[in-house]
């Protein structure tokens, strides 16, 4: 009887294993067996077909001896920074005006706001395309010669080149976010903003005091996430660009995906694989450090 229920706990075990062995079996080999094999072959000189030869370190060498990598590391920075720091700001007020009593058709401008995000990326790219065209009847030189600007060129030029992959990456992901702070922000117990708004607290004192420290677990993840998704950016300049990557825009996906697939040199893009790896570890585990300590001292209630 014994052997029989240990029999049953068994059945009971496996089958749940069973249940949730889909998830592991996808992820070792679409996420797992691939970094390990990154980290492999960074040592090693491959074009894909012709037989591997080791190398030791002299894929690593190379990278950090071409200006090319360091100058899609810049860009990777300069073009998450202006895409991800306003976006996270412009997605907390709108979640927070989203969120607000005051706001009618709320549930219509949350499918508008959400929207951007469920467009393809292909169609955001064309769009922002035709927008940041080089010829002075694009939209963006149109407007800037009513301040007696003259047309830029927006995909040769050093800075032109980042505000308008940015510009894209901010439209694509404000309202993702907003939708994931207003989540955060209905599970906030409404009596703290009545009481507040009793006491005389004007709206930013309110998303101050009461919604910040309230959403530091949110604020912490989308934080994490947009770090990591600006840090793997790579659609967007590869649609924007054409498949020459200018180096003003290049990013570090870009360049590894352009040594790979456009030189074959598979080493290389390995090892700037790599390199970009610990890049995404040290990064994640300062925002950590940082977003941990927001609200931490702000007294609720």
């Amino acid at each position: 009887m014994k052997k029989r229920r240990m029999s049953d706990q068994k059945r009971t075990a496996l089958s749940a294993y069973l249940f949730i062995s889909p998830f592991y079996i996808l992820f070792a080999i679409f996420g797992l067996f691939p970094m390990i094999f990154s980290f492999y072959l960074s040592f090693f000189r491959w074009d894909g077909l012709t037989p591997m030869e080791y190398v030791g370190f002299s894929n690593f060498e190379f990278i950090f001896s071409d200006p090319a990598f360091f100058s899609s590391i810049k860009n990777t920075f300069l073009i998450g920074i202006m895409g991800t720091l306003p976006q996270i700001i412009v997605a907390l007020f709108l979640a927070f005006a989203l969120n607000s009593q005051l706001v009618r058709f709320r549930n219509s401008f949350r499918t508008l706001v959400f929207l951007p995000y469920i467009t393809s990326i292909v169609a955001v790219a064309i769009i922002f395309g035709v927008i940041f065209n080089n010829q002075p009847f694009g939209f963006a030189n149109y407007v800037l010669s009513f301040f007696d600007i003259g047309p830029i060129r927006w995909n040769a030029e050093y800075w032109p080149v980042k505000i308008a992959i940015a510009s894209m990456v901010f439209w694509r992901w404000v309202g993702y976010n907003t939708i994931i702070f207003l989540a955060g922000m209905q599970s906030i117990p409404k009596d703290l903003y009545e009481a507040a708004k009793i006491d005389g607290a004007t709206i930013l004192q309110q998303i101050r005091h009461i919604t910040i420290p309230m959403l530091r677990p949110v604020i912490m993840f989308v934080v994490f996430t947009a770090t990591i998704g600006s840090l793997q950016l790579f659609t967007e300049p590869l649609i924007f660009l054409g498949r020459g990557l200018r180096e003003e825009g290049i990013t570090v996906v870009a360049y590894l995906w352009r040594d790979a697939f456009v030189y074959n040199s598979f080493g290389s893009a390995s090892a700037a694989a790599i390199v970009l790896f610990f890049i995404i570890i040290v990064l994640t585990t300062i925002n950590f450090l940082i977003t941990s300590r927001i609200g931490k001292s702000k007294k609720v209630g």
